[in-house]
């Protein structure tokens, strides 16, 4: 019998010493009200085992851990975007992992668990994630980026019992098209093989890969379900979560009616929505995966709920209790044999300068195609099997959509300055282009809502100079108002658990 190799040991070491969470509902802060939505569910007697909790201001955290009592926190990290080549050595990305480790000494984490995706490619800057680029090499980056977070979490993060968080890597959702030339599973074996971290499986994410991969041309769900946990990294699996799935908030019907599946009726064209109910079909996945004998290292089951309105997380997250009241956690992690066949990057090295620069020119090209700048041409888009006339809608509804409206609806933001724009025959369609008519490199840690903002205000500089006073007024007026939003929410006595 071939040995566990060093990465596979060091994973367990770090596993075995987190203890079962149990099912718990990884949430917001903000949205719904934190204070509302622990009463309600205390008031329907369905207290989580443990909260996973977004990201947010440090003093927000502090309500939450003071609000949360003895209860089990865990931590759903944003903006480490381990894809991205070139971050190992940028110091404003160790800056942010420290700060990280100060949200995870708070809430006292057991994992920080980071998506596998990114919303900022080569400059250009995206509203919601974009998944990497499923290649050798990018996997390769990948890990190289996970050990580089860990480490600096071993140096920066300790937590009540004296170790560091185990981080965890989230497997992406699909928005309508992938990217790549290695299948989805085989990307994460790619990336355990020197990377000590956990994953974390969302079911939700899983049909996306299943309905924009192209695999429904070719099998059943439940085949796909079981060939893809097969070839997974199943083992890894520390956490796993389920949210809701929707047609896309634009309401747009181009291109985005149900493909008929043969044999199976038909499929719609949701995409990852955590604010929309959760259709049974994932349970099914669900219980497909809590089946499977490879599932030997997982600490906790939540539902996804930020955003959602709190009537329908309580009443969601009391039938998934009843559901799974008994599902039978390991108390230690199994050890499991490496595969020795596959591809692995030695823990030490670092990928050559020559196969950066590569990724580099790969990921820009990915960026430029999905705002539409250049055309799906390249070894990136050979799958024969992805849905890349799906590609089309993401670039002409999703994207625009999310630049107009999402995370801050424009005309709304900036009510004056659009008037006088539309006046004078400059439409705000316009903007779209303007938006990624260049890379913008990073300077600062990424908040969509502030990029909105930055960004409007240069499209006035150059549409209509002379507007730019009244933009600049408006531009004041919604960062201090955003600021204030994000202040930790106050919990008044008639409120309190």
């Amino acid at each position: 019998m071939a040995t566990l190799n060093s990465v596979e040991r060091e994973f367990l070491r770090r596993l075995n010493l987190i203890q079962v969470h149990g099912l718990g509902l990884s949430v917001d802060v903000y949205s719904p009200d934190f204070t509302s939505l622990l009463g309600a569910l205390y008031r329907r007697q369905v207290r989580p085992a443990y909260l996973e909790v977004f990201r947010a201001a440090p003093a927000a955290l502090a309500v939450v851990k003071s609000q949360a009592g003895d209860g089990l926190l865990t931590y759903h990290g944003e903006g480490l975007w381990v894809t991205q080549p070139g971050i190992a050595d940028d110091p404003l990305f160790a800056e942010e992992v420290r700060e990280v480790a100060g949200h995870l000494q708070t809430l006292d984490s057991a994992w920080l668990n980071i998506e596998c995706a990114t919303k900022s490619i080569a400059g250009y800057s995206f509203g919601t994630y974009l998944p990497p680029l499923y290649t050798e090499s990018s996997a390769f980056m990948v890990a190289e980026n996970t050990r580089r977070v860990q480490e600096l979490l071993d140096r920066h993060c300790r937590l009540s019992h004296g170790v560091a968080p185990l981080v965890l890597l989230e497997m992406p959702p699909l928005s309508y098209f992938v990217a790549g030339t290695v299948a989805v599973p085989r990307f994460f074996q790619l990336v355990i093989q020197s990377a000590p971290c956990g994953l974390v499986l969302d079911i939700g994410h899983l049909w996306t890969v299943y309905r924009y991969s192209g695999a429904w041309r070719v099998t059943s769900l439940v085949q796909f379900v079981r060939t893809f946990l097969d070839e997974f990294p199943l083992h890894r699996v520390v956490e796993i979560h389920v949210a809701g799935l929707s047609i896309h908030e634009s309401g747009s019907t181009v291109a985005s009616g149900p493909v008929k599946q043969d044999g199976d009726g038909f499929l719609p064209a949701w995409i990852d929505a955590h604010a929309a109910p959760i259709p049974a079909v994932l349970f099914e996945i669900l219980d497909q995966v809590l089946s499977h004998p490879g599932l030997t290292s997982l600490r906790g089951l939540a539902l996804e709920v930020d955003t959602k309105p709190v009537e329908l997380i309580v009443e969601e997250f009391a039938r998934f209790t009843e559901r799974y009241r008994s599902v039978p956690f390991p108390v230690k992690a199994t050890p499991v044999v490496s595969d020795d066949r596959t591809v692995r990057l030695p823990e030490a090295d670092r990928l050559s300068d020559t196969v950066v620069r590569g990724l580099e020119e790969a990921y820009d090209r990915y960026a430029r195609v999905a705002a539409g700048r250049a055309e799906p041409i390249g070894p990136e888009w050979m799958n024969p099997a992805a849905c890349a006339d799906e590609l089309d809608m993401y670039r002409s509804i999703y994207l625009p959509y999310e630049i107009l409206h999402w995370g801050g609806d424009v005309a709304s933001m900036f009510p004056e300055s659009c008037r006088r724009l539309v006046g004078r025959g400059v439409p705000l369609s316009r903007f779209i282009p303007f938006w990624f008519s260049r890379p913008r490199p990073r300077s600062r840690s990424y908040d969509f809502f502030l990029v909105k903002i930055e960004r409007f205000m240069e499209f006035v500089q150059d549409e209509a100079p002379d507007l730019g006073g009244i933009a600049e007024q408006e531009a004041d007026e919604l960062r201090r108002a955003y600021e204030v939003a994000n202040e930790p929410p106050v919990q008044t006595a008639s409120e309190g658990p």
